[in-house]
């Protein structure tokens, strides 16, 4: 079968190809509609969307025996959702609220995969990562929000970039924060005979 990523995120595309996993990429472009207010039911709605947009176009090109991956993520802290800022000031009123706590990062993956002659069947997930940092003084958020890091990244900051130098801890998986809880994902499709040819 073969496999398509409904993302355009390079470490989404990393995180795949770290395992072995042989995939093509084609983003999602559905305009993204969120009815839910709990941050993992937010992701997976988000995340199925973006399978569902990907499987039609799929569909119209009278492509069979394929397995679409689409995932969303968002950090949330006290109830407030965070997705990518809208621009700088926003990426810095982020940081400012994340600097010294705890927060969560929750990534939402489904999974949609179509046999010939069988209708496509889904299967969404979440997977929800705890993530506390030190405290940041303002010259030091401004500083990292100008090297422009931040500024297409959920929560406004990358765990596996500069920031790293802000994180204290985890609880839970690491590859979640990055944007993909890949380990979870690989198991998915392994349980269901995803795979096949789709592993070099």
């Amino acid at each position: 079968m073969k496999i398509y990523l409904a993302s355009a995120s390079p470490r989404r595309k990393e995180l795949l190809k770290q395992i072995g996993l042989s995939f093509k990429t084609m983003p999602s472009t559905v305009e993204e509609k969120i009815t839910k207010t709990e941050p993992s039911e937010v992701v997976e709605e988000l995340s199925y969307q973006k399978a569902v947009d990907v499987c039609g176009r799929l569909a119209a090109e009278g492509q069979e025996d394929y397995v679409v991956i689409g995932a969303d993520t968002v950090v949330s802290c006290w109830g407030n959702i965070m997705g990518k800022p809208k621009d700088k000031e926003d990426a810095c009123r982020m940081l400012r609220d994340l600097q010294g706590k705890s927060h969560q990062v929750y990534t939402g993956v489904t999974l949609a995969w179509k046999s010939s002659g069988i209708s496509p069947m889904y299967y969404t997930f979440s997977e929800c990562t705890d993530v506390t940092m030190y405290a940041m003084e303002e010259e030091e958020i401004e500083k990292y929000v100008a090297g422009g890091e931040p500024m297409d990244k959920a929560g406004a900051y990358a765990i596996q970039g500069q920031c790293a130098a802000y994180i204290q801890g985890i609880c839970g998986d690491y590859n979640n924060v990055v944007g993909l809880p890949v380990g979870r994902v690989y198991q998915e499709l392994k349980s269901r005979g995803l795979l096949g040819k789709a592993v070099k």
